[in-house]
């Protein structure tokens, strides 16, 4: 059982920057590809980033690409969103997610394991 825990979030201004981290617990974290999605007021959840196992391969939302970079450190157990040149509709709940496939995953129902969340809001 992999135990997840997202910090990082807060109330930032239009274009800052903020770094979210995951750490994991429980279980081989290399064994996993992660991922973050997001869930904005009132939408469903969405797709952020996700990165391999190893961190070598990475995929983006189009929303996000050029601004967030998804990074991994297997020796801290720990995956990080740097977000940059945030915006308004950056606003939501943000979640890591663990994979036991090991790979880049873009579907929330190939993750196993979610952490429970922390807000990001991004006013202008």
């Amino acid at each position: 059982q992999v135990q997840l825990v997202e910090s990082g979030g807060g109330l930032v201004q239009t274009g800052a920057s903020l770094r979210l981290s995951c750490a994991a617990s429980g279980g081989t974290f290399s064994n996993y590809g992660m991922g973050w999605f997001r869930q904005p007021p009132g939408k469903e959840r969405e797709f952020v980033a996700s990165t391999s196992w190893s961190g070598a391969t990475t995929y983006y939302a189009d929303s996000v690409k050029g601004r967030f970079t998804i990074s991994r450190d297997n020796a801290k157990n720990t995956v990080y969103l740097q977000m940059n040149s945030l915006k308004p509709e950056d606003t939501a709940v943000y979640y890591c997610a663990a994979s036991g496939s090991g790979r880049t995953v873009i579907r929330a129902g190939m993750y196993d394991y979610w952490g429970q969340g922390t807000q990001v809001t991004v006013f202008s």
